[in-house]
């Protein structure tokens, strides 16, 4: 006969058995039901995420514009993708693209960009500029505060010149100075920039050489309130001792001192030419003893601006160290000579220009903390894109020639150049970039698939509009804008990236 407390025992025990099966169920039921909401999922693919190291291959699951899960296992979804012998990686995050238009786009996400945004000269002013593209970008977009668009604002009376489209235009804000009396206003301007949602500020004092030193120290200060990155193209290049790219660094060096702003010097390589090793080391230096400085560089050995810029005034060939036959016209592909150089400067246009050591971008890629970022854009002339092949190409020439044919430097390391060290230098002006340039459980689901073997550019300085082979999907806030390596059409997922 069983006692009564054994009767207990086992009603006990069974209790809890069904209790433990019961919670178990109910986990299960749970875990079903949110995998089976899963909106896409990646399946087989080798995931790259540059914080924490992970290079395996994995799942991940997306679901409402975030990564929802990266996983050894298989969840259900609406849509499952296989991504075996690919790699998945973060959505490259171009801190330095001028090309902010829907033509652009398409070759920036065709190169693997899920971000672009116009840091370097910025706009002015800056809501219009939001507003114009909320809800039409096939990528996510930003902007940074013009320095020389509100000089433009306050001294021409003039600001209806969009991002680069300032340093096209010619007026009393590129070589006149501000009078000390009126700096108060131009911090005013920036001010309100900031208010409007800029992501920093953006100088390129090389093409408002009447700036003063005292006006770029103020203008600093704007940023240093604000808590927010100066993108800055120095007040110099090229390999003068005095007027060269070692003074321009020390001059923003000085000032990111003095105010306690962020710093971010664009393009390194071509500022500092043979001296980019120079430059590196001040950089360097600064960072080791505290300042917040960073910089980046594009992977080619030719630049490209407007040939009506100061940047061509009088005495550029002993500053940039060439001659008329180092730059090529854009809209033919002609090098230039004395003649057409005249000629096609007053007509005005974009000219590149051949003048960066094929060495320099090795040494800079090889610093750890040296970001990469295009400097690019596309000019329409007659419904066709001319320009430098940077803007189609940059990011799969990272990973087709500095990876991979090379070894420059490791996959990781290229990835991790492309995404998440731009996502941290935004990160204290827009917290939500903490969530971009991973590929981690929350983040957005920014992502690009590509094939390690034979991703490459293709665009070139005879043919720079050619779309880059390899990138076989992409997608912006969980949606497709490139799907088997070609562009999808009708979809517009870009959502702004805004300073706080």
């Amino acid at each position: 006969m069983i006692s009564r407390l054994t009767r207990i025992g086992f009603a006990l025990v069974s209790t809890t058995l069904l209790t433990g099966v019961a919670r178990i169920s109910a986990e299960a039921q749970v875990a079903r039901k949110t995998s089976a909401t899963l909106d896409l999922v990646l399946v087989g693919g080798r995931v790259l995420d540059p914080e924490t190291n992970l290079d395996a291959v994995r799942t991940v699951g997306i679901k409402g514009g975030r990564i929802a899960s990266v996983t050894t296992s298989v969840p259900a979804a609406r849509d499952t993708v296989d991504v075996r012998g690919l790699v998945v990686a973060p959505g490259f995050i171009d801190l330095h693209s001028h090309g902010q238009d829907s033509i652009n786009y398409r070759y920036m996400a065709r190169d693997g960009v899920t971000t672009g945004l116009e840091l370097e000269l910025g706009t002015y002013p800056v809501a219009p500029w939001y507003a114009k593209r909320e809800g039409k970008s096939l990528i996510n977009f930003g902007v940074s505060a013009s320095h020389p668009g509100a000089r433009r604002a306050m001294l021409d009376g003039d600001s209806t010149a969009e991002g680069i489209d300032v340093i096209s235009a010619i007026g009393a804000f590129v070589r006149s100075p501000i009078e000390r009396a009126r700096l108060p206003e131009l911090e005013r301007r920036l001010d309100a920039a900031f208010a409007e949602g800029a992501l920093g500020l953006g100088m390129g004092i090389n093409y408002t050489p009447a700036a003063t030193r005292e006006e770029i120290l103020r203008a600093f200060g704007v940023a240093a309130r604000h808590n927010a990155p100066v993108f800055v193209h120095l007040r110099f290049g090229g390999l003068l001792d005095n007027a060269g790219g070692v003074a321009g660094v020390q001059e923003v060096l000085a000032d990111a001192a003095a105010t306690g702003a962020p710093l971010h010097v664009v393009h390194v390589t071509s500022m500092g030419l043979r001296d980019t090793p120079v430059l590196l080391d001040l950089i360097d230096g600064a960072r080791k003893r505290g300042l917040d400085v960073t910089t980046e560089a594009y992977p080619y050995t030719a630049g490209a601006t407007m040939l009506q810029s100061a940047i061509f005034d009088p005495g550029f060939q002993e500053r940039q160290g060439i001659d008329y036959k180092d730059i090529m016209w854009a809209a033919t592909g002609e090098r230039l000579t004395a003649e057409s150089f005249e000629r096609y400067r007053k007509q005005g246009g974009l000219a590149v220009i051949f003048s960066i050591p094929e060495n320099a971008a090795d040494q800079a890629y090889r610093d750890p903390h040296v970001m990469v970022a295009s400097d690019g854009w596309f000019q329409i002339q007659n419904g066709v894109p001319i320009g430098h092949p940077r803007t189609a190409g940059t990011h799969a020439r990272i990973l087709g020639r500095f990876v991979r044919e090379r070894g420059v430097i490791s996959l990781m390391d290229g990835v991790r150049k492309m995404t998440l060290l731009p996502a941290r230098r935004l990160e204290r002006i827009d917290p939500d970039m903490k969530r971009k340039g991973r590929v981690q459980a929350g983040a957005d689901a920014d992502l690009v698939v590509f094939d390690p073997a034979r991703v490459i550019d293709r665009a070139t300085f005879e043919k720079p509009a050619q779309y880059s082979d390899g990138i076989v999907h992409v997608l912006v806030n969980g949606t497709f804008v490139v799907r088997g390596s070609n562009l999808v059409p009708g979809v517009a997922p870009g959502k702004p990236v805004r300073g706080r």
